[in-house]
């Protein structure tokens, strides 16, 4: 395994992607920064992280032969992965909240962004980014966030936390087309408010809703019982849970 270990960049995935698009890497490449100017998270929200207390990291990880109706599971492995390296941290109330920011109770304490590339209709490569809050105490007007140290009160070791999450993502992406079902399984269990009425509101619009998370498609779209005993489905961005 390499690891890039950067003083500062705008993205850690844009600068993997940078470096793959000219040079041949090794799988399981990593790219870590200090300091992350302008990170990315799902929905196109920013990801602000303060200097030398997070991690910001992205990971190469090459496929052949993949089944390109199973990406989604990338994002899935890529959660539970750093969920279970957390839990051996002892993080209480450990949730994944759809799609794939790991909770703490009600706070958001990492956001995981996986891009991929593809070549001839096949994935070539993905670069698995995430962004965990270890020892950052403030979070500007962002309530519901926060971080390991803010939750548990304890200093953590960023290069221990990485090592226990690498080594949980190795596991979890060895053979990964041969375990989807118990990937699917295993992240439902896992879901955020699941099984728990909720509210809802239908992206763009002002349109709410309640309903109940039943679990997610094979596709990712997150399965939601409306009040009316009628199930719906969603792609990431048509819907936010409201809590």
């Amino acid at each position: 395994m390499k690891i890039i270990k950067l003083d500062a960049t705008e993205s850690t995935n844009h600068y993997l992607k940078e470096l793959v698009a000219k040079n041949t890497f090794e799988d399981f490449t990593v790219v870590t920064c200090e300091y992350q100017k302008k990170g990315k998270g799902q929905r196109g929200n920013s990801w602000i992280s303060e200097r030398g207390k997070n991690l910001t990291v992205s990971v190469l990880k090459h496929f052949s032969g993949f089944d390109m109706a199973k990406i989604f599971y990338l994002n899935l492995a890529v959660s539970l992965a750093i969920l279970h390296a957390l839990k051996g941290l002892a993080v209480p109330g450990l949730k994944v909240k759809w799609p794939n920011d790991i909770m703490s109770g009600n706070k958001k304490i990492c956001g995981i962004l996986v891009e991929t590339v593809l070549k001839g209709g096949q994935l070539k490569y993905g670069i698995l980014g995430f962004g965990l809050n270890v020892n950052q105490i403030e979070f500007e007007n962002l309530t519901q966030a926060a971080s390991l140290k803010h939750i548990t009160g304890k200093h953590y070791d960023l290069d221990r936390v990485l090592e226990l999450v690498l080594s949980q993502l190795q596991l979890y992406l060895e053979n990964i087309d041969e375990h989807v079902d118990k990937l699917h399984l295993e992240y439902e269990s896992a879901l955020f408010n699941k099984d728990t009425p909720s509210m809802f509101i239908r992206s763009g619009t002002n349109q709410r809703f309640k309903g109940t998370i039943d679990g997610i498609s094979p596709e990712g779209k997150l399965l939601v019982v409306h009040e009316d005993g009628t199930q719906l489905s969603f792609y990431n961005k048509e819907v936010q849970l409201i809590y």
